[in-house]
């Protein structure tokens, strides 16, 4: 069997391969055309890859199954129901979660095996240039990068879904967590919405309260107790309710009636946790959803925006971390593999933890939610470029 590590199959090839005018191993850069070498690279990758990942789900999924079996049992949930609806819709989000770790770990590793054995060496002195060598890993990094955007888009989103109806029904502290006790939105501008103790089982509330502001001052507000509310006619109803009104003196007059029946701007959908709320639409329902939140003046958008800049920062990461590994475990130093795995490993959890450090600045207005989403990729760029540049050539 051929063995890349092999300097006589380099030098035999050399001749062969020698750069002309046109030649794909030019100084003058050229789409390489699909050699062994490329199937070789790409195959160990993808294949590292794929088996890293697939033994971290198996264990987080042991994890889980260990940490939820009592309720399992107790609320006597299906086992299909266990398999089909929750692990196989959990397997999509958390091979997203560790994507780029894995990605970075993967190139890492089977890179400085190649350096310690010194096969990037022999690639090197057979007349390829480092650029050249990247592309199947690049190639590598838009297979990857293409699954976790799918992934992002479409496919986690719908997965959320079923989740959140099998932890409803099958998941003790997960059943009445949908719904925060007290919810407080911004149906129009000037117009906010106060709902308590929301039951979605039965679409009532204990407690609704209907405010209308002017110049920042409350000028009348309707209230109601034990209201329900229709999902057909998308209408709230109550027995009885209290109209209040404020003059510019601030004198309180109010009167109360019968029969609540109103109509307002504001879908059951929204009375949710925005955090797992947006997490369960796809991109198309998440663009619309932001739309109507700022035609809502609501103070959710900085939220939806970094959860939509997230979706695409993510996966386009890939291609960074990647570059990173290359250059990183390129060249053969004296600690071999568990060096490179070390310091790669602490560059991507300091990724990781630039992203949730940034994001929180986002979602509470002290940074553009697109600046402080994309802002780690744009260093991490700064750092890629510069270990590419020392990168042995």
């Amino acid at each position: 069997m051929m063995r890349f590590g092999s300097m006589q199959f380099f030098a035999s090839r050399r001749k062969a391969d020698k750069p002309g005018p046109v030649s794909g191993l030019s100084k003058t850069f050229r789409f390489p055309g699909y050699k062994i070498l490329d199937r070789y690279i790409l195959g160990k990758f993808l294949s590292t890859y794929f088996f890293a990942i697939a033994m971290i789900i198996v264990v987080v999924v042991l994890f889980d199954y260990v940490e939820k079996i009592d309720d399992f049992t107790e609320l006597h949930a299906p086992l299909r129901s266990v398999i089909f609806d929750y692990y196989l819709n959990f397997i999509p989000f958390f091979i997203n979660q560790f994507s780029g770790l894995f990605t970075f770990i993967a190139c890492i590793f089977f890179t400085s095996k190649m350096a310690y054995q010194t096969e990037i060496v022999a690639m090197l002195s057979g007349g390829m240039s480092f650029r050249r060598l990247m592309w199947p890993y690049f190639l590598g990094a838009l297979i990857i990068g293409g699954l976790s955007l799918t992934l992002n888009l479409w496919v986690i989103p719908l997965s959320q879904r079923k989740i959140v109806e099998f932890e409803s029904q099958y998941i003790k502290r997960k059943q009445n967590t949908q719904y925060d006790q007290h919810i407080y939105r911004q149906i129009e501008p000037g117009t906010f919405v106060y709902i308590r103790g929301y039951r979605d089982a039965s679409h009532q509330a204990s407690f609704f309260v209907l405010e209308h502001y002017e110049s920042g001052s409350m000028i009348r507000s309707l209230e109601a107790s034990e209201t329900r509310f229709d999902p057909e006619t998308k209408r709230w109803t109550a027995p009885r309710y209290t109209k209040r009104e404020f003059d510019a003196s601030g004198t309180e007059t109010f009167e109360q009636f019968r029969n609540l029946d109103t109509l307002i701007n504001l879908e059951v959908s929204e009375l949710g946790r925005v955090n797992e709320l947006i997490q369960t639409m796809n991109i198309s329902e998440l663009n619309r959803f932001l739309a109507q939140q700022r035609a809502k003046g609501s103070d959710a958008i900085n939220i939806i925006e970094v959860e939509r800049h997230a979706r695409y920062a993510y996966p386009l990461s890939t291609f960074i971390l990647t570059l990173i590994g290359v250059s990183l475990s390129s060249r053969k130093v004296r600690g071999g593999t568990g060096l490179h795995i070390g310091i790669g490993t602490g560059l991507c959890f300091s990724y990781i933890l630039f992203n949730r450090f940034f994001e929180e600045f986002a979602k509470s207005g002290s940074l553009p939610p697109w600046l402080a989403v994309w802002l780690p990729n744009i260093i991490y760029l700064f750092i890629a470029v510069y270990l590419y540049r020392k990168a042995p050539k």
